[in-house]
């Protein structure tokens, strides 16, 4: 009879919903924005930065895999793990390796800097965001081009991500999107070690709570 497969739980649940709920807010974002919804792009950018405020600090009192200290490794470290995979050598990480703790820390803050910019922006007609008003139409105006231009950017940023998915599952026999869905990898690929710790979920939705609170009271009159 075949060995069931044992599965050990790697990423917590508030990371997974973080994943895929951003997915959806990029993916409405874009749809919203080129179809004209400005009403709906303006709430889809509100939702994004309040799950960017609660990742980053999520980063720092999270489970372990999602603590920034565990996955952020130095640039020679990123390098020589692109370098081994080059090789066809295999490293296990329980949560995010180091060129993809990067890619994390890059779509982090380039999604940020678009959150941030589309409070400034204006469609030149009669859409303006929440904190338009209070720079020149001048900036508003800058904040607007750059917006766009970082959207591009996240676009190529998006695929990017999506080769390297089917990258690993295809030609490294790594699959990363069930474990992001159910949490869990087969034992085989996490490395030997202490074991991982998990937050309590109710520290998760005091970050959401208080990620909300700093996105309202910078949005107040």
């Amino acid at each position: 009879m075949q060995t069931p497969l044992k599965l050990v739980r790697v990423w917590d649940l508030p990371t997974r919903v973080f994943h895929w709920s951003l997915a959806v807010l990029v993916l409405c974002s874009w749809v919203s924005a080129e179809n004209g919804l400005l009403k709906l792009h303006l709430w889809s950018g509100l939702a994004m930065l309040t799950l960017l405020l609660f990742r980053i600090l999520w980063g720092f009192v999270g489970s372990s895999t999602a603590r920034f200290g565990l996955f952020v490794r130095s640039p020679r470290q990123a390098l020589g793990y692109l370098r081994a995979m080059k090789r066809s050598e295999d490293h296990l990480y329980a949560g995010h390796n180091p060129a993809g703790g990067w890619m994390v820390l890059t779509l982090l803050a380039v999604l940020s800097l678009q959150a941030v910019t589309g409070l400034f922006s204006n469609d030149g007609v009669r859409f303006f965001g929440p904190l338009a008003a209070r720079i020149s139409a001048a900036w508003s105006d800058r904040l607007t081009t750059l917006h766009g231009t970082v959207f591009d950017v996240i676009l190529a940023l998006v695929w990017l991500h999506i080769v390297a998915v089917l990258y690993y599952r295809h030609v490294r026999a790594n699959d990363l999107v069930v474990p992001m869905i159910t949490g869990r990898k087969p034992d085989a690929m996490v490395p030997p070690g202490p074991p991982l710790k998990f937050v309590a979920l109710r520290w998760a939705l005091l970050c959401l709570v208080f990620a909300a609170l700093l996105v309202w009271w910078i949005l107040r009159p």
